[in-house]
């Protein structure tokens, strides 16, 4: 068994397609119409048959809420590796990306949290 696909509830799908593939590079596998709204995957540039990330509209009060506790919270909604924190921090920043944390060392990681501007946080992991 290995995970496919798992979901990240965005405020609008539009916003968050251009963020996730423009800004943080993420590669666009499929945008198909699914009702009112679409169903969007991206995936890793480096490994475009791997795990894809589905956009998924948080239209649903539920969802809205769990969202919106978890950013009170300070709790990051997802995690991506990345194999050099402190540059992509730098990177994302010259983007005009916005973070809760900045690279902090932690025993054989380093982790950062910025806001993905659809109602999420996002955490980034390097191992050493």
């Amino acid at each position: 068994m290995k995970i496919i696909v798992t979901s990240l509830f965005v405020e609008d799908q539009d916003k968050a397609l251009e963020f996730y593939s423009e800004t943080l590079g993420f590669v666009k596998k499929h945008d198909v119409p699914a009702g009112e709204f679409r169903w969007i995957t991206l995936v890793s540039p480096d490994n475009q048959d791997g795990t894809e990330l589905v956009l998924e509209p948080n239209d649903n009060p539920a969802a809205k809420d769990y969202q919106k506790k978890l950013v009170e919270q300070g709790i990051p909604a997802t995690m991506f590796g990345v194999s050099d924190v402190q540059n992509e921090y730098e990177r994302l920043l010259k983007h005009g990306v916005e973070f809760t944390m900045k690279p902090t060392e932690m025993e054989d990681i380093t982790i950062a949290v910025f806001d993905d501007t659809c109602g999420n946080l996002i955490q980034i992991i390097e191992h050493k």
